[in-house]
């Protein structure tokens, strides 16, 4: 009997330490029941009976022709021997972990030399001799055929995890996972190679890249065009992704990416025609380059944007078919911001809405691939919060491709001051997402790479990350000189050939092709871009395309919102009914049956039954719901409770998914703890689905502004820059009743400063009707040209209360009304001196004022007050037509309880000035200004807020009027 056959007869021998006394325990309880150990161990025992009570080397059983189960003595075994087959058995883990030290990944030289002595048999003290005693199954449980001894086997894997890939696995908690991640790296990816035409294939597609960087630096000397060169191999690479993650049924094929490299993958990629690439550099009017990206002529005046931002679409086909759709995503110089926004159109693309309940997820039906800078992936925290989606249930998409297009710089800054870890790619390990680092000069490495990142997607369903590092030839952008910052980097840089004359002169040497070969398709590509050339320049001038919609007038177009009451009040009473074994928490049940009457003669509809009545008659009519945010299911203050929880056991129940009038999906989730991230995924989400109507809510709107890029790049100007139509809502809860700063204002002044062009609504609402019709409205028009996000300052504490509460009559006959007039006011038009203008909680406040009043009825009878409830578009037409019954007024009055920089003031008074009689006066009640939004004092809060509503009201201050709760 030969070595290997006994090895493979004697399975103790891969048992030794702790793995052998599990063992030993795993006979014990097989012995008292075998029922009680797993199937494999049942089967080992079996077999070949109870392992051995010591450790027993491979060697010493071959030694002894064991050919059956091993009696219960074994003899004595050389304790050296049994020594060096559990080093040699560690060396291979070693070696599978610590590999990438070593492995042949940089294409420029540059990185310092590694300590790899965990490598060297050596350093354990092993020789060849002693390796090549053992048989390789016995320190290689993967160990392919042929592999005769130990020294052999370590000689196999060296080369597996130190070539041109290196690989990552072991922060891979799942065994499954790892096993196969290993076997994948082990298998060789040189076993599997490219077949010649798949070689040629690549070396064209390689050509085409650089011929195009090429032809640009040519032809638009000193225009930045963020360069591919140096990582070349990306648009092969993302072939080969899309290639595997279609045929695995992705019907939609979602990216994102920076700037770097964009134009070619939307040229080869996206397949976007040189022509129009061309155009965009040909025809912008001023080609003097100004700081920041772009160019004067792009960007005087203007709507649009830089053409290395723009994204694209693309069909692709499998004969007459339609096979996938691949789209790249609009992106600003945010870099990672785009992240969260792809993968919200990923699972936009994978849910079938069309039925009541959660939607139906399908995750092979989308794929995402995200292409990262490697000083922004560790830099910048939106990539964190983005990898934490891939396992949440609520915005998981059956796993992202993670490319990071390392290019060993971040603008200037090298590595060693931009990262703290070894590698660009080291955050993903907290989320347990394979990495494979590959040798961007290496293109058949590759694309082995990239058949590895997909082959995993596809089988579990989770992320993988390629970091590809290669290099950058030119500087951050072509007129930047980075000699001036990485001399010794750039001096190497210009002596190295481009990848596609390597990979050539590699084709050449293996006789697959020559140098006549390599010549013709460089003249084929030189062809398409010089004639593609000439028929831009061929063609007249042409302006700059601006896009955005001109700023209508302030009513969109209209929109009926109410709805039978009949209607109504069998949805209400359908919401009460839960399944017969379902138990509601008793003290919610209370709460929630009070709403079996809130319809009826003389009561009234609070707020959230108001959010409640609108969401299930939008499902009614059929268009699908998606609502998230860190407490969406109960909402931060308990007043939605969509989502039930029985006491006893945990389990859940949302009235609006057996509601029988539903018919399209409600979605609601309870998203992680960060803004910037959920909002650009909700984003990303509407714009995918335009019919759907999806709603972000912020825990408190103050920290909304943790997602500033999101609202200022995205959501504010994505229909300006992008044409990017979207209905988002977000409700942002907004009001100073003394909770301090981080707990009173959700910035309502910086979300008017970016209103322009009619790029979305902000209201502040005083009416629990108003949002009812606000919600409809904005439902009805999600897929029109109509539709634009909402910004919505939602309340707190006027949540329950009574003066916000409205009667069943203003749901089944009302509409939204951008401004409304107070009760009780304004009924003698020629005695009214004084009109107060304001918005959301404030008037409630001065209504519970002006009640309080004991001196009131006379001097009411001189005010009026108005609420804007529409802030943008500014209705100043509503406001014009009210102020014209009033001939005699002297004052207006601006009140907020926000300080005078904050708040509304600000974007109000010109507008107000715009709109009031000549001369008239207009003057301010509210907190002064202020660096902290409010107070963290209670009683400070209420002194001022009594303050302010006297001042508007000019009460005498002996009125006590407790406000602020």
């Amino acid at each position: 009997m030969t070595m290997e056959e006994s090895s493979r007869q004697v399975p103790w021998q891969t048992y030794y330490g702790p793995n052998l006394g599990y063992v030993q325990d795993q006979y014990e309880k097989y012995v008292a029941d075998p029922g009680t150990v797993d199937p494999a161990y049942r089967e080992l025992f079996d077999q070949w009976g109870e392992p051995p009570q010591s450790e027993y080397s491979a060697a010493s059983m071959i030694d002894n022709k064991l050919q059956g189960p091993p009696p219960n003595a074994l003899g004595h075994l050389d304790s050296n021997t049994l020594q060096k087959a559990v080093t040699a058995g560690k060396m291979v883990w070693n070696i599978r972990e610590y590999g990438h030290l070593a492995a042949q990944i940089d294409p420029l030289g540059l990185d310092e030399e590694q300590d790899t002595r965990l490598l060297d048999p050596a350093s354990y003290g092993l020789t060849e001799q002693d390796l090549k005693a053992f048989p390789a199954s016995l320190i290689w449980d993967n160990a392919p055929a042929g592999t005769l001894n130990g020294w052999e086997a370590i000689q196999r894997l060296r080369v597996a995890y130190t070539g041109p890939i290196a690989y990552e696995f072991s922060h891979i908690h799942n065994e499954e996972e790892r096993s196969w991640l290993n076997s994948y790296a082990e298998s060789g990816w040189s076993s599997k190679p490219l077949t010649t035409q798949e070689r040629k294939s690549l070396l064209g597609r390689l050509i085409e890249v650089e011929q195009f960087e090429e032809f640009l630096h040519k032809t638009f000397v000193g225009q930045k065009r963020f360069s591919i060169e140096g990582n070349d191999v990306l648009v092969p690479v993302l072939d080969e992704i899309i290639r595997l993650t279609t045929n695995a049924g992705a019907s939609h094929v979602l990216m994102g990416m920076a700037h770097r490299g964009r134009l070619n993958v939307l040229a080869h990629v996206l397949g976007k025609p040189y022509s129009k690439i061309f155009s965009e550099f040909h025809h912008s009017p001023n080609k003097d380059l100004i700081p920041s990206e772009g160019s004067t002529g792009i960007n005087y005046g203007w709507t649009g944007d830089v053409k290395y931002h723009l994204g694209a679409d693309r069909f692709v086909k499998d004969g007459e078919a339609v096979q996938a759709r691949l789209t790249l995503a609009n992106n600003p110089s945010h870099l990672e911001y785009v992240n969260p926004v792809v993968q919200g159109f990923s699972r936009a693309a994978q849910e079938d809405r069309s039925e009541a309940g959660y939607p139906k997820l399908d995750v092979s039906k989308a794929a995402t691939i995200i292409m990262h800078g490697d000083a922004a992936f560790p830099g910048e925290g939106i990539v964190a919060e983005s990898l934490n989606f891939t396992n949440l249930r609520g915005f998981r998409n059956g796993g992202t491709v993670h490319i990071i297009v390392n290019n060993r710089l971040g603008f200037t800054t090298e590595s060693v001051d931009s990262r703290s870890t070894r590698y660009a790619s080291d955050l993903a390990k907290g989320y347990e997402i394979p990495i494979v680092h590959v040798n961007a000069d290496n293109p058949e490495a590759c694309i082995a790479a990239a058949r590895m990142a997909g082959e995993y997607r596809n089988r579990f369903k989770k992320d993988f990350l390629i970091d590809l590092i290669g290099y950058r030839r030119y500087g951050h952008n072509e007129s930047d000189d980075p000699e001036t910052t990485q001399p010794l980097v750039y001096r190497k840089v210009k002596n190295h050939p481009t990848v596609s004359k390597l990979y050539a002169q590699k084709l050449m040497k293996q006789g697959i092709v020559d140098e006549g070969y390599t010549a013709s398709l460089i003249d084929k590509v030189q062809t398409r871009l010089k004639e593609a050339h000439e028929h831009v320049k061929n063609q007249p001038e042409e302006e700059p395309e601006f896009t955005a919609v001109k700023a209508k007038k302030n009513q969109s177009t209209p929109v009926r919102t109410a709805v039978e009451l009949k209607k109504l009040r069998q949805i209400n009473e359908n919401l009460l009914k839960w399944p017969q074994a379902f138990h509601v928490y008793p003290k919610l049940e209370r709460i929630l049956q009070r709403r079996k009457t809130a319809l009826n003669e003389g009561e009234k509809v609070d707020w959230s039954l108001a959010e409640t009545l609108a969401l299930a008659t939008i499902l009614a009519d059929g268009k699908p719901i998606r609502m998230t945010g860190q407490d969406a299911e109960r909402a931060t203050f308990a007043h939605r409770n969509l989502v039930l929880h029985e006491p006893e056991t945990g389990r859940t129940h949302c009235p609006l998914h057996t509601l029988p009038e539903a018919r399209a999906s409600f979605s609601i989730h309870n998203s992680p703890l960060s803004e910037a991230s959920v909002l650009g995924f909700e984003y990303g989400y509407n714009v995918f689905s335009p019919e759907t109507l999806v709603i972000w809510e912020a825990q408190f709107g103050d920290f909304a502004n943790c997602a500033q890029v999101i609202f200022d790049q995205f959501i504010s100007a994505g229909r300006a820059k992008w044409r990017q139509k979207s209905s988002l809502v977000m409700l942002l809860p907004h009001g100073s009743e003394g909770q301090g700063p981080e707990h009173s204002s959700a910035r309502l002044e910086r979300f008017l400063q970016l209103s322009a062009q009619n790029n979305w609504t902000v209201a502040n609402l005083s009416s629990a009707s108003q949002y009812f019709h606000l919600l409809r409205r904005q439902a009805a028009l999600s897929e029109s040209e109509e539709a634009r996000p909402l910004v919505m300052m939602s309340p707190k504490s006027l949540i329950r209360n009574n003066r916000v509460a409205s009667p069943a009559s203003e749901f089944s006959e009302g509409t939204f009304r951008p401004v409304l007039e107070q009760p009780g006011l304004g009924s003698r038009p020629d005695r009214v001196e004084r009109i107060i203008l304001c918005s959301g909680k404030i008037a409630i406040d001065l209504e519970e004022a002006l009640e309080k009043d004991k001196n009131g009825n006379e001097a009411e009878e001189r005010l009026h007050i108005i609420r804007v409830e529409q802030l943008y578009p500014f209705p100043a037409e509503e406001i014009r037509n009210i102020f014209s019954r009033f001939p005699h007024v002297k004052e207006f009055v601006w009140a907020q309880e926000e300080p005078k920089n904050m708040g509304a003031w600000s974007y109000m008074e010109p507008r107000l000035r715009e709109v009031v009689p000549q001369g008239a006066e207009i003057r301010y009640a509210g907190r002064p200004d202020r660096s902290s939004p409010a107070s963290g004092y209670q009683q400070v809060h209420s002194l001022e807020q009594q303050r302010i509503i006297q001042s508007a009201l000019k009460q005498d201050s002996k009125n006590n009027i407790t406000l602020g709760r």
